[in-house]
C-alpha cells in the first residue's frame, strides 16, 4: 500500500506516519501545494496512493481546495472509483462546516487528537487494512 501524509504540523505529521507506517511505503508533505506535486508525480507514473491523510487547516491550501485539486487531478487522469485515493480528512476542529465541505469527496475524516485505536478502526471501515 502507498501512503501520503499531509499535515504543515510536524508532530501531527509524525504521529500520523508512525501509525501508519506498517501498513506499507509511507510519504509526507508538509503543505498543500507538496501533497499536489507528490500526487501529480505518482498519477504520471502510475504509482498511486492507496491512502492519503489530509489536515483540513494548512496555511498555504485548506485541506478542502487539495481534496478537490486531487480529485479533479484523479478525474482528469481517468481513474475509476476503486483506482482513487482512499481520502481521510484530518481536523483539530470538531466544526461541521469543515467536515461538510469535504463531505462526496473525502471517504471519511478524524478529529485530532486521533490514537491508533481510532485510527485503525476508520481504515478499516474504508476497507484499507
Amino acid at each position: 500500500m502507498k501512503i501520503l501524509v499531509v499535515d504543515d504540523e510536524l508532530v501531527s505529521r509524525k504521529k500520523m506516519m508512525k501509525i501508519v507506517d506498517g501498513l506499507g511505503r509511507c510519504e509526507a508533505a508538509e503543505d498543500g501545494r507538496a501533497a499536489i506535486s507528490s500526487v501529480q508525480t505518482a498519477l504520471e507514473k502510475w504509482e498511486l496512493f492507496d491512502l492519503i491523510t489530509l489536515d483540513i487547516s494548512m496555511p498555504d491550501m485548506s485541506g478542502t481546495e487539495v481534496l478537490s485539486t486531487i480529485r479533479d487531478l484523479e478525474t482528469a487522469r481517468g481513474l475509476t472509483a476503486d483506482e482513487k485515493a482512499k481520502i481521510l480528512m484530518v481536523t483539530a476542529h470538531s466544526d461541521v462546516e469543515s467536515v461538510k465541505a469535504c463531505v462526496g469527496k473525502c471517504d471519511a475524516y478524524i478529529i485530532k487528537p486521533f490514537n491508533k485505536d481510532v485510527l485503525t478502526e476508520k481504515l478499516k471501515k474504508l476497507k484499507v487494512i
